[in-house]
């Protein structure tokens, strides 16, 4: 019996991922020379997708023999193992931003481009498990492009374990990816729940509250914290609801819901510039379509979307 399927964008990934594989270099290297094994080319972040064949088919992931690698990555490639698919090909991920003019190269002109992550979930134009599939690559790679020298002595570092470690030459420190942890919240007081917002975001748009969770801090504490930080609510009940992988570069947004000890609030004007509560029956009416105009919500690929929607759904 699997899990149940997650709601968020980015979660739902259906890959193996064979951690117990990546120490085996022996392992790795035949998986990097079968033929059938793929890769999905990144260049500055962004994944290489083809076009729809037709009208309504949705795009496609741009995977890739691995003959071309070396072609289009270099000789000594950031290249990450992903893990296995349901018919057991060996996916990997590899940095090509260093090719020059890389959608006209003669391996890929004319076949896709580059796309921003972000903008393909919006848009609904990949399926929800190969999303998935790219935040993980995404992520990796961008902890790679940001964790190339040791952190103890400065030596540049060396990658490792198909892509999941990396190891000082000189003092011997290993180093791993970082994922952090972000507590995004929605009060909730008797039939309404509390929305803020911020200065730079679109002219009537507002969200769930945000913030990261720090060290020594549990996830209720943080959501009772920011909370009170940032609009001055106190709660006194705090209940899990989901999480969201974000690539951004690599957080995991932990979602919850907090039942407010009263309506009495005070913003910050730090963090937000805004906020109030808004009655489920208006929160209903925006998700139908049929709000007033005054205010929006995120879309639904943002966590907050769904934190909202199982609110007016009386499911919070």
């Amino acid at each position: 019996m699997g899990l149940p399927e997650n709601p968020n964008i980015f979660a739902n990934n259906p890959l193996d991922r064979a951690s117990y594989r990546r120490t085996d270099k022996a392992w790795i290297a035949e998986q990097m020379a079968d033929p059938q094994s793929l890769f999905v080319p990144f260049r500055k972040l962004e994944p290489f997708i083809l076009p729809e064949a037709q009208p309504g088919d949705g795009k496609d992931v741009g995977w890739l023999r691995m003959g071309l690698l070396k072609e289009l990555a270099g000789p000594d490639p950031l290249v990450i193992f992903l893990g296995i698919n349901r018919r057991g090909k060996s996916l990997f991920a590899a940095d090509v931003t260093g090719l020059k003019d890389a959608e006209n190269h003669p391996a890929l002109k004319g076949l896709g481009a580059f796309e921003e992550l972000r903008g393909l979930a919006m848009s609904g134009d990949i399926t929800p498990t190969e999303l998935a599939i790219l935040a993980q690559a995404k992520s990796m790679i961008d902890w790679h492009l940001r964790h190339g020298f040791c952190s103890v002595c400065g030596t540049a570092s060396e990658i490792m374990e198909a892509g999941y470690k990396r190891q000082c030459p000189s003092c011997k420190a290993e180093h791993f990816p970082r994922t952090d942890p972000v507590a995004i919240m929605l009060a909730t007081y008797k039939d309404s729940c509390f929305l803020g917002r911020q200065k730079i975001w679109p002219k009537g748009m507002h969200s769930a509250l945000a913030g990261f969770i720090e060290p020594g801090e549990s996830i209720e504490e943080a959501v009772a914290r920011e909370l009170h930080e940032e609009a001055g609510l106190k709660v006194s009940h705090v209940t899990y609801h989901s999480t969201q992988p974000w690539p951004y570069p690599s957080s995991l947004m932990i979602g919850c819901h907090a039942v407010a000890d009263t309506d009495e609030f005070k913003i910050d004007g730090i963090e937000l510039s805004a906020g109030r509560w808004f009655t489920r029956a208006e929160i209903q009416a925006v998700l139908a379509g049929k709000g007033d105009g005054s205010f929006w919500l995120p879309p639904p690929f943002a966590i907050a979307h769904q934190l909202v929607k199982a609110f007016a759904e009386e499911k919070a």
